[in-house]
C-alpha cells in the first residue's frame, strides 16, 4: 500500500497501512492529521524567536518541539525517499549537504537584513522553494519550515502572517517552484509579508 507521498510501504507506517506510526497509536489518517494539527498548534507556543544564525539543526529543533508528543522520530531527518505526484524530494543521503548550501547562501545574504520589501519577497521565495525540495522530515515539513521563515522575516524587520494563503495556493506555488517558476511563490509571500516593523 502506498503512503500519501507515493513512496510505497515504509518503516514509518503501520504494516499494511499508509498511517504513520505514532505515540497515540492512531490508525486512521484523518484522525491522525487532526491530532497533528491540534498538538502542533499547542506546541508552537513553546517556540520562541531566536535571531540568526540558522541551520539545519535549528530546523530540526523546531520540528522536535512541534511533533515530539506524536512521533518518536520528531526532529530526526528522514531515512526514506519520498515524492508527491511528479515532485521528487531530495534523497536522504544528500539532504544535509543540500540544506547546508541553502543556509550558507542565506548567511551570505546576511539573513536578508537590510532588504526592502520587494527584495525580501524575492529572496524568501527562492530560499523557501529550495528548502522545500530538501523536505528533511517524513511529515510536518510545511509547518516546520514556515516557523523558520517567520523567524527569518521577523529578523529582517517585517511583519509576517500566513492567514491569507489557502492550502491549494501553497501546493500550487511549491509545484511551480519545483519546475523553476518562482512567480506563484512570490505571490504567496507578497500576501504574507507585511509592513516593516516599527522600532
Amino acid at each position: 500500500m502506498s503512503d500519501k507521498y507515493g513512496g510505497g510501504q515504509d518503516s514509518y507506517c503501520y504494516p499494511g497501512s499508509d498511517v504513520l506510526r505514532n505515540k497515540l497509536d492512531i490508525r486512521d489518517d484523518a484522525t491522525l492529521s487532526e491530532a497533528e494539527r491540534q498538538l502542533s498548534a499547542i506546541a508552537v507556543e513553546e517556540i520562541e524567536f531566536s535571531p540568526p544564525p540558522y541551520n539545519l539543526a535549528y530546523l530540526q529543533n523546531i520540528h522536535r518541539v512541534l511533533f515530539s508528543d506524536l512521533y518518536d522520530w520528531a526532529g530526526e531527518l528522514r531515512t526514506v525517499g519520498i515524492s508527491k505526484q511528479a515532485t521528487r524530494f531530495c534523497q536522504p543521503e544528500y539532504m544535509e549537504k543540500e540544506a547546508g548550501k541553502i543556509f550558507k547562501a542565506m548567511a551570505e545574504a546576511n539573513w536578508f537584513e537590510g532588504m526592502n520589501r520587494g527584495e525580501l519577497i524575492a529572496a524568501v521565495a527562492e530560499a523557501y522553494s529550495d528548502l522545500n525540495v530538501v523536505h528533511p522530515f517524513r511529515e510536518g515539513n510545511g509547518r516546520t519550515q514556515r516557523i523558520l521563515f517567520e523567524h527569518l522575516i521577523l529578523n529582517a524587520g517585517f511583519e509576517i502572517s500566513w492567514w491569507g494563503v489557502e492550502e491549494d495556493e501553497w501546493i500550487y506555488a511549491n509545484i511551480a517552484a519545483y519546475n523553476c517558476n518562482l512567480g506563484p511563490m512570490k505571490q504567496v509571500f507578497e500576501k504574507c509579508i507585511g509592513h516593516p516593523i516599527q522600532p
